[in-house]
């Protein structure tokens, strides 16, 4: 019976946690599924005028819309587990310096990663950001996630042009939010007469 007790605050915080979207490949499906998720891009968008497609296209590159992504483990002589690669967590993959820095220039510092209102509002700032330093559109996916990927500077510096690989998944996640931007055109008014905001 105590080992029973022990475990029941395990099975209380793994119902805590928020599942990815069950057709993450269409964001209205996303948004009918998720309102609270809506809400939150609208917010986004409303406070860093960014489309609520650009971040949502590179936030499923980064997590696959989890909230407690990590990134792959690093190993000792090739075998022994040493850590993670970085610092990245959370459904938007921020690293630690970098979230500290939004915290202390635009978020709460009770900001978490692994909450999507303030993940969603970390990237709008991100995005916001990359326009004011290099020039890159706020509409722009390509760009945006090659600044995502290799930092302001990285980007200025070009150290993405060493990098194909990386230019592929921009490449994709460019192609992503083109259909996610599409879809959401055919639907965004009906998330909104449908009266997803009355009762938050």
């Amino acid at each position: 019976m105590r080992g029973i007790v022990y475990l029941l605050p395990l099975f209380w915080l793994t119902g805590c946690a928020t599942a990815p979207p069950s057709d993450p490949e269409n964001l209205c499906a996303i948004f009918r599924e998720k309102p609270e998720w809506h809400k939150a891009a609208l917010k986004m968008r409303d406070k860093w005028g960014v489309p609520p497609q650009i971040p949502m296209a590179m936030m499923y590159q980064e997590s696959s819309f989890r909230e407690d992504a990590l990134p792959p483990r690093d190993f000792l002589l090739g075998f022994i587990p040493w850590g993670r690669v970085s610092s990245a967590y959370g459904y938007a993959q921020a690293k630690d310096e970098t979230w500290d820095d939004y915290r202390q220039e635009a978020g709460s510092w009770l900001a978490s990663r692994d909450d999507f209102d303030d993940a969603m509002d970390f990237m709008g700032w991100y995005i916001s950001k990359t326009q004011r330093l290099n020039g890159v559109s706020k509409w722009d996916a390509y760009g945006q996630y090659l600044n995502y990927h290799e930092g302001w500077t990285g980007y200025r510096n070009r150290s993405h042009d060493g990098k194909p690989w990386l230019k592929r998944v921009s490449t994709l996640v460019n192609q992503r939010a083109e259909r996610f931007g599409a879809q959401y055109k055919r639907c965004e008014g009906d998330l909104n007469r449908g009266g997803l905001f009355g009762w938050f």
